[in-house]
């Protein structure tokens, strides 16, 4: 029998003429009502030039995950490549601005269906385009009741269909109940459901049953601006998190080199970037963490769900390793960081040898063992 391998990049591809797995990204959707300025804080994500006023499709940018981890290996490693996770974030079609009785526009649903997460801008600044005045927690709600009533309409033509076709099993329960928690106004995201009933309803894709934020687009002058108490206290009702951001700004911030973004944002008071902050939080909320590979060929953040055990984990880098899974040697970020290398880390009694179900930590430097 050949002895184990450990996991490296270029050695795994030579020994099994396989190529490492792509592993696409989480999506987020990045909507509101027209005139939001949500292509504004899409650009400040992303740096890429949104498509601004009244169309039907959506556009695309990739975000890198800020990771002071990843950064702490490279300067140790002075790897060949450095890999950070990523986001997807997607600038979907404006909804229309005045409430319906049949729920958001098509086209703003089809594009919001797929996405695995939704960002939703409401404004905080004058828009001379628009006769209302800014009100973000006027706009969240709306745009929620949105939501929850074009779940409601797609529950009801289901629930129609079961009763014609007779059907009085546990998908008919299920529905039942859900029509009944939506028509009180509340979204499928407070709602109790098991495993099970969520793979019941994986196939409707929910709107309000996505994990939700809400970023409030403020002026340029507000860019340290604290978001209103009001806002996030009813927000935190419905298991949403806020944000604020100045979009106009942190698209400048996003464009300087490292130290001019310090001494920028020292200026203004501040640590790091809304930009930075918001995405961090985006990937937490989409239920994400990173468990770490380290070495001179490549440091890599992969990107695995809350609650992923080693053997998974390690699938996610290649199913020859998943498939031949012997061990996980397993190292914490924070002791890893302490003494500075895994050779150090045995000798403190802080290197760890883990199972096939051991549950991956958030930041764990990790070597999977395997045999094929």
């Amino acid at each position: 029998m050949a002895l184990d391998r450990i996991y490296d990049p270029l050695r795994l591809s030579l020994a099994t003429g396989a190529q490492l797995r792509h592993i696409a990204p989480m999506k987020a959707g990045i909507v509101g009502f027209s005139g939001s300025g949500k292509t504004t804080i899409f650009t400040a994500l992303t740096g890429i030039a949104g498509q601004p006023g009244q169309r039907k499709d959506a556009v695309l940018g990739m975000i890198k995950v800020p990771d002071e981890r990843i950064d702490f290996l490279v300067r140790i490693n002075n790897p060949k490549k450095t890999t950070y996770a990523e986001i997807c974030f997607v600038d979907i079609a404006g909804a229309a601005l005045e409430q319906t009785e049949s729920g958001l526009a098509t086209h703003v649903v089809n594009e919001m269906r797929p996405v695995d997460a939704i960002v939703h801008v409401v404004r905080g600044f004058d828009n001379p385009a628009l006769t209302r005045a800014p009100d973000p927690l006027r706009d969240m709600q709306n745009f929620e009741s949105e939501m929850i009533l074009t779940d409601l309409i797609q529950v009801e033509n289901r629930l129609q269909r079961l009763i014609k076709e007779g059907n009085k099993g546990q998908e008919r329960t299920l529905i039942e109940s859900i029509k009944t928690h939506l028509e009180d106004n509340k979204p499928l995201r407070q709602k109790e459901l098991s495993e099970q009933e969520l793979g019941l309803l994986t196939g409707f894709k929910f709107l309000s049953l996505k994990p939700c934020i809400v970023l409030v687009s403020q002026p340029d002058d507000a860019v340290n601006a604290e978001t209103d108490a009001k806002l996030v206290a009813e927000a935190q009702k419905n298991d949403l998190h806020v944000l604020s951001m100045a979009g106009r700004v942190e698209a400048e911030i996003a464009e300087l080199d490292a130290e001019e973004q310090k001494e920028f944002l020292a200026d203004l008071g501040l640590e790091s970037s809304a930009r930075n902050r918001f995405v961090k939080m985006a990937y937490r909320e989409l239920g994400l963490i990173s468990f770490l590979t380290q070495g001179p060929d490549d440091c890599h953040a992969w990107t695995i769900k809350r609650g992923t055990n080693a053997r998974a984990a390690a699938g996610k880098i290649h199913s020859d390793i998943e498939r031949g899974f012997i061990r996980a040697e397993v190292i914490g970020f924070e002791d890893f960081q302490k003494h500075g290398s895994e050779a150090a880390c045995r000798d403190a009694g802080v290197f760890r040898v883990e199972g096939k179900d051991y549950e991956v930590k958030d930041g764990d430097v990790i070597n999977f063992r395997f045999n094929v």
